[in-house]
């Protein structure tokens, strides 16, 4: 890339080679033993956080190590999948384009993320059914709520469909015979560079949403150096025979809000 110290230039060098060499082990693993198939995206989203200056703090309690369950996290850039993937194995819903992008779609594909197409109007109930045997299978299954990326402050509204359909799906059609699901609320807040708090516009800088193409935004984050970014866990929700999905959404929504304001304000919110 044009205009990127060399610095910038090697780090982006060593990630490329590094996928490279990870791409075609996970092709292996995911034929003979795709059990095993989250350590290798694992150690590659690691590397993609060291290899683009990304630091992760995390606040409040993680999910246990090993547990199912939905995580349901608002949207910032396309560094959450690597954020998020580098502290424990999960898999990703995302949106049926993102399968025919290039290299990244393969990536998305390697780690078994689930595809909706908006298009179709069975799209739902198909991803519910691969969300059901997941959780069934006992993985954690990360959804964006808010359907799109938003601008690092606002936290957008956050659908329940999917939520409820995943239920559903556990139950075999019949939400009221399902087990509860554990949400995960996860609010991912991108809070400045080289440890010093950022505001609206550094949030914005490093936001990935709007008309926004990826080639200019990865060359931000590389000329950028030491990004942080903060994921604040909240109290886990039971949703199912006394926790409705719109209730599950709507209390997911507001810790997801709390959290940011308190990231924001630097203080704490009652």
């Amino acid at each position: 890339m044009k205009g990127l110290a060399p610095g910038a230039i090697l780090r982006l060098t060593a990630l490329a080679m590094g996928m490279v060499a990870l791409m075609p082990v996970q092709m292996l693993v995911m034929r003979v033993a795709p059990s095993r198939g989250a350590a290798i995206p694992r150690l590659f989203h690691r590397l993609t956080c060291h290899c683009l200056g990304v630091r992760r703090h995390v606040r409040g309690t993680p999910p246990p190590a090993g547990s199912s369950g939905l995580i349901v996290a608002n949207h910032v850039s396309w560094l959450d999948i690597a954020v998020l993937g580098a502290e424990r194995p999960v898999c990703f819903v995302a949106k049926s384009e993102v399968a025919a992008w290039p290299v990244i779609g393969f990536l998305a594909k390697l780690q078994r993320t689930v595809f909706i197409d908006r298009s179709r109007r069975a799209a739902t109930a198909d991803v519910a059914a691969q969300m059901g045997e997941r959780l069934s299978a006992g993985e954690a299954v990360v959804l964006f709520a808010e359907g799109t990326t938003g601008d690092g402050t606002r936290i957008l509204p956050m659908r329940s469909s999917l939520l409820g359909a995943a239920h559903e799906a556990l139950g075999k059609g019949d939400a009221e015979s399902a087990a509860d699901i554990a949400v995960y609320p996860l609010t991912i807040s991108y809070t400045g560079f080289h440890g010093m708090a950022g505001g609206r516009v550094e949030r914005a800088t490093l936001a990935w949403y709007g008309d926004t193409e990826l080639a200019p935004h990865l060359k931000t984050v590389l000329r950028a150096g030491a990004i942080d970014v903060e994921l604040a866990w909240g109290e886990p929700i039971a949703m199912g025979r006394a926790t409705s999905r719109k209730e599950a959404t709507r209390r997911a929504e507001a810790a997801i809000r709390k959290a940011r304001q308190e990231t924001v304000s630097g203080r704490p919110v009652p």
